[in-house]
């Protein structure tokens, strides 16, 4: 039997995974809030909901952050938008970047203000920093991009208005040092959550990122819980263990030799599998549309070398060179 050789921390999964059976918990113990259904979200990325006007608004540079529009939020159904885009966008005098801000609430790179107290050592700041950066459950009414999770998460600040996958992980161990176990546990629920919902945990919770992951760390997650909450936390999130593993794992029984790789996973030489990183979509990332297409402009590939599943991945992995892993 091959050896399956994971990235990073796939096979901490598999231990974890309690001799890989499911362990049933009570309904009073269950770990995830549904209040929330992430499955009653548009779960369209903004690039298939607004077509041509998304092309454009990207395209034509008005926002320094290809991010900027992906995360806003539009205040008028999709087909009114689209419509009155249709009527307007060849009439004398139409301006793209006014009919945006009619239309859509463009968030702000720094909503909070904070300003730095210089009084404050780091430690102080830091822990200052963990309510700074804290943010609320969403609501299903929300019609932008960001999908809701059911409870309280860090995000990292800035640009980046939403949990992001394995750089949890890194703000968790800080959190710890804080004595914020209220906090990883918040989140590790929250993964847990997106992996029940979605099937996975995606980059981050955007339906931008619906398409791709990050390297697998909601073990070490786990784990870092148990160390507060005891052994009883790897049965507690046993099933979603699984899933993330089985997840990673998909398809790795249909490869062979001739047809060595297939999503996530590569079948080598010598009869091992490995883990890669993996993009369903082999187009330019919603979030940075316009520096994905000039850098694959500035570094054309060979016609031949972008044919079949591994060329496939050569041009994902070019477009994703920027901040995916």
């Amino acid at each position: 039997m091959s050896n399956h050789i994971l990235y990073s921390v796939c096979l901490a999964m598999q231990i974890l995974c309690v001799s890989c059976t499911h362990v049933e918990v009570a309904d009073s113990e269950k770990t995830i809030v549904n209040s929330v259904d992430a499955t009653t979200v548009n779960l369209v990325s903004p690039d298939d909901r607004f077509g041509e006007l998304f092309i454009a608004v990207q395209m034509s540079g008005m926002f320094s952050d290809s991010k900027t529009f992906v995360d806003a939020i539009p205040l008028y159904p999709d087909e009114d938008i689209l419509a009155n885009y249709q009527h307007r966008k060849n009439q004398p005098g139409f301006r793209l970047h006014d009919f945006v801000t009619e239309n859509f609430a463009v968030p702000l790179d720094s909503p909070t203000h904070f300003v730095t107290d210089p009084s404050k050592n780091a430690v102080e700041h830091i822990t200052i920093l963990w309510d700074v950066l804290t943010r609320q459950p969403g609501t299903v009414t929300d019609s932008g991009t960001l999908i809701p999770i059911p409870k309280p998460y860090v995000v990292p600040g800035g640009r980046f208005r939403e949990i992001y996958y394995w750089d949890s992980y890194f703000t968790m161990l800080g959190l710890r040092v804080s004595g914020r176990w209220d906090l990883i546990e918040n989140m590790v629920d929250n993964f847990s959550y997106l992996i029940d919902t979605l099937g996975f945990i995606p980059n981050g919770n955007r339906t931008y990122y619906l398409t791709r992951s990050q390297p697998p760390f909601y073990s070490l997650m786990v784990k870092l819980l148990e160390q507060e909450k005891g052994s009883a936390v790897l049965e507690r999130y046993s099933a979603q263990l699984q899933k993330e593993y089985d997840f990673w794992m998909a398809g790795a029984a249909e490869l062979t030799h001739e047809k060595p790789a297939l999503k996530r996973v590569v079948l080598l030489p010598d009869g091992s599998i490995m883990n890669r990183y993996w993009d369903e979509r082999a187009t330019p990332r919603p979030e940075s549309y316009i520096e994905d297409i000039e850098l694959v402009n500035a570094h054309r590939l060979p016609e031949d070398l972008v044919q079949g599943e591994l060329g496939r991945a050569v041009v994902v992995g070019k477009v994703h060179l920027a901040v995916n892993l």
